[in-house]
């Protein structure tokens, strides 16, 4: 079975392959102040609440946007399954050509998401990840990754009108009623999706403009069902993209013999 780990900001994500079928995964807060055998410990007791075991995995993909927490995966995963994991970065073999100035600045998420929607597709189109930052990935009919762009996430927006304006409160990130709010918590709420609906769907037509030709849309992330429900541009959501986009590396480069 094949272990696959997306360390991002905010949250790190797992999922466990048994072939192509993802067979389980789990969500963790991404806390640089815990050890690695801490983290052994939750990968433990979570595969204790499965009929999984830890001696079934035979492989590890690992993608990290965290570089303080890439060594305390990697030593987890050598210490306690026994394998020496597969990180995404120079050296591996992705099967697209990465057309920034600098292939090293692309983020390792936004590569193997861009992996998996081509994958898909196998047409042009344009990946919207809703983490931490929101990020937009563009892949040409040929395959190619050319690039993006990337803004605060919602998150990142809600907390900085709570911060910083002192008579707004918390609120929670969920569609209103109406788009002219009649409370405070009406109004920024309204003011959170919609207004990252119009800045999505804003920002996907200027790609595929850009671009000079249709191009296929799909989202990925925390919020990515809640804009989806509302968004004029985003055709499909997909919770496992990442995860998928993993599992086709190992694949790519344990057939290769990497």
């Amino acid at each position: 079975m094949l272990l696959v780990i997306d360390v991002g900001n905010t949250n790190t994500v797992l999922g466990l392959f048994d072939g192509e079928q993802l067979v389980q995964h789990w969500r963790l807060a991404s806390s640089r102040g815990r050890t690695t055998d801490e983290y052994a410990i939750l990968l433990r007791m979570l595969f204790d609440m499965t009929e999984h075991d830890m001696k079934q995995v035979t492989g590890c993909m690992l993608a990290c946007v965290v570089p303080p927490m890439l060594p305390i995966y990697e030593d987890m995963v050598t210490r306690y399954f026994g394998l020496t994991p597969m990180v995404v970065g120079p050296g591996v073999k992705t099967g697209m050509p990465i057309l920034y100035e600098n292939p090293r600045e692309v983020g390792a998420d936004r590569i193997v998401n861009a992996v998996a929607a081509f994958e898909r597709f196998r047409d042009a189109c344009i990946v919207v990840d809703f983490g931490t930052a929101t990020t937009f990935d563009a892949i040409s009919a040929r395959g190619e990754y050319l690039g993006g762009s990337i803004c605060p996430g919602v998150m990142i927006s809600a907390e900085a009108l709570y911060q910083r304006a002192s008579k707004l409160p918390r609120v929670d990130l969920r569609i209103p009623d109406r788009v002219i709010g009649r409370n405070t918590v009406s109004s920024m709420q309204s003011g959170l999706i919609y207004g990252y609906v119009g800045l999505v769907d804003g920002m996907v037509r200027r790609i595929q403009d850009e671009y000079g030709a249709p191009m296929r849309v799909i989202a990925t992330g925390g919020l990515a069902n809640v804009i989806y429900e509302s968004s004029e541009t985003v055709e499909a959501v997909d919770d496992d993209l990442t995860l998928t986009g993993l599992r086709l590396l190992w694949e790519r480069n344990h057939r290769s013999g990497a």
